[in-house]
């Protein structure tokens, strides 16, 4: 397999790995993404009906206009969106092309993929956190029924579903269920929903619990997943909830091996945040980059589109300065 040499290799094909690969681009640095999935893999696996917290300019890279036609835009403006910005910029992507292995070296780093081995100067990893989710760690969590993704109601239309979770995925997958004419009870571990559920939503599931459409057990967890029902721990004892699905939207998390088999460092406590310099983006590694929501480690709420849009601008400033 012959060697590729890049100035610059891109991990991640998202809305932050686009925005490092348009400063490339003003700068006629020889540079490629390489995603392993569909572009904006993560965007393109979100609930075919969501709509973002954020309003279409905070979700703009480069100054590019964000036209929506709603006050928040949805999924799918995204999509179209990111792609035409790609498509028209004529962005240098590999997708489907997964990568195995980054290793630094005297003359800077050699990448290793599926499909073609890779050498260049610096390398940025913006890879998300939507690739692993949290599991329940209970018996019965591999079962066909068991779900920890979320696309649409329809499938769950008369059906008994467990909705496990507090957070905004958890409350528009238990409403959108709800109105599609599931039996909708949700499970959740804390004593209350969510406070960084969006503000226009939460009291439309407050409403629907409080007037019992959808059931909810707070300070509860899943103990068992049966083929047709749950066991369930809730603060009065343990119950027997009658079941056909689990819709587990406990939340995700960086892809840690992958950026531990490459030398990165983290955080010593529960966060597990990656080791980075906040004013270049550099990691413990010379060379190697973090941008977008894997800085945040644990805390995938910390950063977002919004917040870490910066952070192309001040890898590629600082990747501008060696070269002076």
């Amino acid at each position: 397999m012959e060697t590729i040499y890049k100035d610059i290799i891109i991990i991640g094909a998202g809305p932050i790995g686009i925005a490092c690969a348009l400063e490339c681009k003003k700068r006629n640095w020889d540079y490629t993404i390489i995603e392993k999935g569909a572009l904006t893999n993560s965007l393109f696996n979100y609930p075919l009906n969501m709509t973002f917290f954020s309003t279409s300019e905070k979700l703009e890279i480069d100054d590019i206009p964000f036209i929506s036609n709603n006050p928040k835009p949805t999924r799918n403006e995204a999509l179209e969106y990111y792609r035409r910005v790609s498509t028209s910029n004529n962005l240098n992507i590999n997708l489907y092309e997964k990568v195995l292995d980054i290793n630094k070296t005297n003359n800077g780093f050699n990448i290793k993929s599926d499909k073609a081995n890779y050498q260049s100067q610096k390398v940025i990893i913006a890879t998300g956190f939507y690739d692993i989710p949290n599991l329940l760690n209970v018996l019965g969590e591999d079962l066909p029924k068991v779900f920890h993704y979320y696309k649409e109601a329809h499938p769950y239309t008369l059906q008994h579903i467990a909705v496990v979770g507090a957070s905004n995925s958890s409350v528009d997958a238990a409403l959108e269920i709800y109105r599609k004419g599931g039996n909708v009870t949700m499970i959740v571990r804390g004593n209350a929903i969510g406070e960084r559920v969006k503000y226009w939503v939460k009291p439309d599931i407050l409403n629907r619990i409080e007037e019992g459409s959808i059931k909810a057990y707070f300070n509860s967890e899943i103990k068992e997943i049966k083929a047709t029902e749950i066991i369930v721990q809730t603060d009065e004892g343990e119950i027997t909830i009658a079941n056909d699905y689990v819709v587990a939207l406990t939340g995700y998390r960086p892809n840690f091996k992958f950026l531990a088999n490459a030398g990165i460092e983290f955080s010593k406590d529960e966060k597990h945040i990656p080791i980075y310099n906040p004013e270049t983006m550099e990691s413990n590694i010379e060379g190697l980059y973090l941008a977008g929501v894997i800085c945040g480690g644990m805390e995938t709420h910390k950063w977002f589109i919004e917040n870490s849009r910066i952070h192309a601008k001040l890898i590629a400033n600082h990747i501008e300065n060696q070269k002076e």
